[in-house]
């Protein structure tokens, strides 16, 4: 098992290398140590693999910021707070972090040192491609937060002067990036069914997301006067993405059907493996647990993040059509707007007959305004043990890269081509709407535009494809970290600025029943009632609270309306925010690293 041999890596590796293969500068301009030869490591494939496995643990896992985590920062995500990234004057380069080059010596000094030719050629290729893979990985992750960065593709020694170089431009980066992962794909050699290990199909799948990335921030982004190169790296991740599709072997799970097959995927300890490509892998055996019950349900530990009622208006109806379409949606109650809608609304957030299991029995579990701020309290990543929601206690695995994705990709690439056929979209978007259980408008691309979402979300765009195919990356990866850099890449931070709205409240004072099931659960007040309802929670709404502190919890309509949020929270987005700054230290001890622009 993966996970089995990881946990022999680290005392292998300080045994034969006495520490000096991975240790490692903590940041860029600090003074690296010099390494051992480690030919216990080199002369041997066990040594490789050994080595290799270590690599893995720059993946997100249930301990560093997992996925479930990582949607904590979006325009759809109301929270206990606003981000201090996105405050005006809050957050600079003091409070910035993420400059951390030490895994990156890691590959390389592998790299430069698996030339053994004792070991076949094709061995030692597919363990380089594993380390130029997660490389590549490693400087992904630099170049969406921080634009240009240094690239550095040598374990440097405690005299190089490249130490002290300033940084190198995104397109050179990018470019090595996708070198790095051309031959990762062309010499991995892995097998894998426990959807635990990277292979040659992760390394495409993974490629696709890098080119779509960099296309569409290259096109959105003309600040850049990078354009004329969007299209060819589009143009890559079609290719890359069509590898997955057509060799892979992946499909969309449908096991369970339509109400079921989708949350199944976030739910389950062993990755559904006909969709997953790639994930952190859940070990009880090991001690290996996450705390997504916890997060999700406390309200106390965690963000206490909800949906908000713009987004959630997003989903289609059960036929296909907009939500928005229907007449009077804007006044309609939360237990009456979320019927008839894509099942996968009912997998996403607590709604109708959404039981848990307390003790073993089922209960029913509507919203709780202990935890949400909106009423769509999201249940995605959660178990339905309720024992399981304090501490770290969670079973189910973390799928990092999915299907899904990948056909999301490949669409979202040909539309922005201009080469969407009618086949392409059935075979991507209309098969992730079908396994939704949508039954219309699914075999062919749309051609008109729904102006709910083009007005609220995308007025820019004219394309009804590239509109929906947007709409469908925000609802079927909502809460699995993509959402903040998509608006980077489409160059909307701007909606970072929407208000944290909820569902509608008709009036103060009369207690709503959120699942019809006869129970009620949630009355709004300005003057808490002298008799309370037993068993309703009971939430103030008035304009102060006590102490005349402003009530950051509110109706839009002062009596009446969606429930509010935060609004008296100053936000305001500025585009210096679509990258990160250079921490200040970072740059006092290397002043060639320069600034990003506004910081």
């Amino acid at each position: 098992m993966f996970t089995q041999r990881i946990k022999s890596i680290k005392t292998y590796l300080c045994i034969c290398l006495l520490g000096c293969i991975i240790a490692s500068c903590k940041k860029l301009d600090q003074v690296p140590q010099s390494t051992a030869t480690g030919s216990a490591v080199f002369g041997s494939v066990n040594g490789l693999e050994l080595y290799a496995n270590s690599f893995y643990n720059i993946l997100p896992n249930a301990d560093t910021i997992p996925v479930f985590r990582a949607d904590a920062m979006a325009d759809f995500s109301a929270r206990t707070s606003f981000p201090d990234f996105l405050r005006p004057g809050v957050f600079d380069a003091r409070q910035s972090s993420g400059w951390n080059w030490t895994d990156l010596r890691s590959f390389n000094y592998f790299i430069q040192n698996c030339t053994n030719p004792a070991i076949p050629l094709v061995q030692r290729q597919h363990y380089i491609g594993l380390a130029r893979f997660f490389r590549a990985w490693f400087y992904f992750d630099k170049v969406k937060r921080f634009g240009d960065v240094p690239w550095i593709n040598k374990p440097m020694s405690i005299n190089d002067p490249a130490l002290f170089n300033g940084r190198d431009s995104r397109t050179l980066v990018i470019d090595s990036v996708i070198a790095d992962l051309d031959y990762a794909c062309q010499h991995i050699t892995t097998n894998d069914n426990t959807r635990s290990l990277i292979t040659k199909y992760v390394a495409y799948a993974f490629k696709s997301r890098v080119c779509l990335f960099e296309g569409t921030f290259r096109k959105y982004h003309d600040e850049y006067k990078l354009q004329g190169s969007a299209n060819a790296l589009l143009a890559q991740a079609v290719d890359a993405a069509q590898k997955v599709m057509t060799e892979g072997g992946f499909s969309l799970n449908t096991a369970g059907g339509p109400d079921k097959a989708y949350r199944q995927l976030f739910t389950t300890q062993a990755p559904v493996v006909s969709e997953v490509i790639l994930a952190s892998v859940i070990d009880p055996a090991l001690g290996i647990f996450s705390d997504a019950n916890w997060y999700w349900t406390s309200a106390t530990y965690g963000d206490r993040v909800s949906l908000t009622r713009t987004f959630v208006n997003t989903y289609l109806n059960i036929d296909g059509t907009p939500f928005t379409s229907k007449a009077g949606y804007q006044t309609m109650p939360f237990a009456q707007e979320v019927k008839g809608r894509d099942m996968r609304l009912q997998q996403t957030i607590r709604m109708g007959n959404y039981k848990r299991i307390n003790g073993g029995t089922p209960e029913a579990a509507p919203p709780v305004f202990s935890y949400t701020y909106t009423g769509y309290q999201p249940m995605k990543w959660t178990l339905d043990d309720v024992s399981l929601d304090g501490g770290k206690k969670n079973t189910n695995s973390i799928p990092l890269i999915r299907y899904a994705e990948i056909l999301l990709n490949y669409a979202e690439a040909k539309a922005e081509l201009a080469t969407l056929t009618d086949g392409d979209w059935n075979q991507t978007v209309g098969a992730i709407r079908r396994r939704a259980g949508i039954t219309g408008n699914t075999s062919s691309k749309p051609m008109t535009i729904d102006p709910y979402l083009q007005t609220n979300y995308f007025p820019a765009i004219s394309d009804p494809a590239i509109l929906e195919i947007r709409r469908e990356r925000g609802i079927e990866l909502a809460f699995e970290g993509f959402r903040f850099y998509d608006l980077v890449r489409w160059k909307r931070g701007p909606l970072m600025d929407q208000v944290w709205n909820g569902f509608y409240v008709p009036a103060l004072d009369v207690p709503m029943d959120l699942n019809e099931d006869g129970v009620l659960d949630v009355c709004f007040y300005k003057v808490m009632p002298a008799n309370p309802i037993k068993g309703v929670t009971y939430v103030n709404v008035a304009e102060t609270l006590s102490g005349g502190t402003p009530n950051p919890q509110r109706l839009a309509n002062n009596t009446f309306g969606e429930l509010t949020w935060l609004t008296t929270v100053p936000k305001k987005w500025d585009d210096k925010f679509y990258l990160y700054p250079i921490p200040e230290t970072d740059r006092l001890l290397n002043p060639k690293l320069g600034q990003n622009p506004g910081w």
